[in-house]
């Protein structure tokens, strides 16, 4: 006679009807598939996720090699971050002291004039008025006696390994609400300009103040963006680089051959609240006349 949840002469029972072998294989399935499906669930969360990159590590103490005549015998560190490769542009922050920027802001103010345009063949006046529309002045390190444009001057001469008598005088812009420059080329293209005694190699703009809104710099080629369309010069697009007061842009306008980059194409966007102040420093091929 057969008993509820017992077969006469074996050794394993059955529970609520089913035998416990059965149950225990299937437990066991079940686990083993879950085990699975969480290691895979892992190892799709490894492969998806990027891998660090690596990062440099700061040395406090470096051993100083010897240096020439011409040389340094200390280590120099300025930080910067490549904003763009197309066109070469780096990003310097904290470039300059707040001090130094009012300094220079005080210095130029009394000075300033309208900004005015090198012509291109044809170009007048009259037919470029709006296009840049800042208000500005040229001073240059020697006639600086506090002394603060020399400093910022060998600075530049280092982040760009380009010696200082290459450079042109400080440019010092201020652009009010509105104002702007459309969007243009540093260097000049002898067949527009005409034959050319020297080249601009690449530009360092400091920036003198904070602004609100607007004014940002930017480069709308950047990465040969919007170069296969009828660009509007007077636009404000591609990568924009905001004036914060202290920090400084590089660019170069030339290629290592010497020809023009095409994607150095920049200009200033329009202020909308506040006021831009900015300090430009053209770097040239060759040493520049006293």
């Amino acid at each position: 006679m057969k008993s509820k949840g017992r077969l006469v002469g074996q050794r394993w029972r059955s529970i609520g009807g089913l035998p416990s072998i059965f149950l225990l294989c299937l437990f066991l399935f079940f686990a083993g598939l879950f085990g699975s499906t969480l290691v895979s669930h892992q190892d799709v969360q490894l492969l998806t996720v990027r891998p660090r990159s690596r990062v440099l590590k700061s040395v406090e103490e470096f051993d100083v090699l010897p240096n020439g005549d011409t040389g340094e015998h200390s280590l120099t560190s300025i930080p910067f971050q490549v904003l763009s490769w197309f066109p070469r542009a780096l990003y310097f922050p904290n470039f300059a002291t707040t001090e130094q920027c009012q300094g220079i802001i005080k210095m130029a103010k009394a000075e300033l004039k309208p900004s005015s345009l090198a012509l291109r063949k044809g170009e007048t006046a009259e037919n470029t008025k709006g296009v840049r529309t800042s208000s500005g002045m040229f001073i240059s390190a020697s006639e600086d006696k506090t002394g603060i444009l020399d400093l910022i001057e060998e600075k530049i001469a280092k982040a760009t390994m380009i010696p200082r008598t290459h450079g042109e005088a400080f440019n010092v812009l201020r652009y009010e609400i509105g104002q702007s420059y459309y969007s243009h080329y540093d260097a000049f293209d002898p067949s527009q300009y005409g034959p050319q005694k020297s080249q601009r190699v690449a530009s360092f703009l400091l920036y003198l103040s904070d602004v609100e809104e607007g004014g940002e710099t930017m480069f709308p080629f950047e990465n040969a963006q919007n170069m296969d369309v009828n660009y509007d010069f007077r636009k404000c697009i591609g990568l924009k680089v905001k004036p914060r007061r202290g920090d400084g842009l590089l660019f170069y306008s030339l290629f290592p051959n010497g020809t023009i980059d095409p994607t150095s194409l920049h200009g200033s966007c329009a202020v909308i609240r506040g006021e831009k102040w900015v300090a430009t420093k053209w770097i040239r091929d060759q040493e520049m006349d006293e």
